[in-house]
């Protein structure tokens, strides 16, 4: 869905940072931190799909369970329909808990193996006293129906189900208190092939005919691509850039999100209609990240101004951060 001027952001995140101290010795004293979150900052409108990639440990987890509240961020803020989030009382929070739901990783590990799923699906609303019991197994019928499950499923247990209905399950937890935004954490990364593409068209269904909005974690730029309007690029708890799903695909501006970009399976690799660069070396330990840019360490393009000074994300419908974008290198 396109962005206008004209239109209010539904949630704003502001210069994000989610610190984990790092304690030694008998006493427990902090002796540095893990910077899982480090200056995070961008915009999601109602009614669109936000993916945020990148590689395993860059921060696109703790970010997404910041802006729900299931981490409380270290610094910075997120800004709800301009509410504060990290800045409201518990049971404030509790009240936009119905706006705000997350949909897990693992669809077998997020579900109680010892309650069935139709008392599963109820808990949030009468948890929340937004129905008797009565009107909670009707909703909990409406919504498997929704889903794609028959009703009769809500006597069974999670172990009962494939991995596949167990994740159409975890959707159906995530609207049952019909959410203006939910944060989709891999919902797809531990599914087959085919049962991806369902769940992922099931997800865009969803969005058209309840109006939602979408933050999507993954590592696949397959599945982001086809779900996201725009995408986030993240590093090491930074964003390298971010743009539009067809600006980040055919004009990518940062040498890591050309990587990714390589990485991603084309039927026929020799098509590729661009040089592929070659990055070396592991991915730098967040407890100790490289000064300047984080990504110098292993960019190919990277020169003295990179190794001293952080690059800011700048520009204006396509945002980067990097001393030298690709357009002004010889890739």
């Amino acid at each position: 869905m396109p962005v206008t001027e004209q239109r209010q952001p539904l949630l704003q995140v502001k210069n994000l940072k989610k610190y984990y101290p790092i304690r030694k010795g008998i006493i427990s004293r902090t002796v540095g931190y893990v910077k899982a979150v480090d200056d995070v900052s961008f915009d999601i409108y109602p009614g669109e799909t936000m993916g945020l990639v990148g590689e395993s440990g860059c921060g696109k987890s703790t970010t997404g369970r910041s802006l729900v509240r299931l981490e409380d961020p270290t610094e910075g803020q997120v800004l709800f329909q301009g509410k504060n989030l990290a800045n409201i009382s518990q049971r404030e929070m509790r009240k936009l808990r119905t706006d705000l739901q997350i949909i897990f990783q693992d669809p077998y590990s997020s579900l109680n193996p010892r309650k069935r799923i139709g008392d599963l699906l109820a808990e949030p609303l009468l948890a929340h006293k937004l129905a008797t019991k009565k009107d909670a197994d009707q909703k909990v019928n409406e919504i498997l129906e929704i889903v794609g499950l028959p009703k009769q499923y809500k006597n069974r247990y999670p172990h009962q189900f494939s991995g596949g209905q167990r994740q159409r399950i975890g959707i159906a937890r995530a609207l049952m208190l019909r959410p203006k935004l939910i944060i989709c954490d891999e919902p797809v990364s531990a599914l087959d092939v085919s049962i991806q593409a369902q769940v992922l068209n099931l997800l865009k269904d969803l969005q058209k005919e309840l109006n939602l909005t979408y933050v999507f974690i993954a590592h696949g730029l397959g599945a982001v691509k086809y779900i996201s309007d725009r995408i986030t690029v993240m590093y090491l708890g930074k964003v390298m850039e971010l743009a539009t799903t067809k600006e980040i695909f055919e004009h990518p501006k940062h040498p890591y999100t050309e990587i990714l970009l390589n990485a991603y399976p084309i039927p026929n690799p020799h098509q590729r209609d661009r040089e592929q660069i070659v990055v070396e070396g592991d991915v730098p330990s967040p407890a100790n990240p490289p000064k300047g840019c984080v990504f110098h360490t292993r960019c190919p393009f990277a020169k003295d101004v990179c190794r001293e000074k952080v690059p800011q994300l700048t520009g204006k419908d396509h945002l980067v951060a990097c001393h030298f974008p690709l357009e002004t290198v010889n890739v």
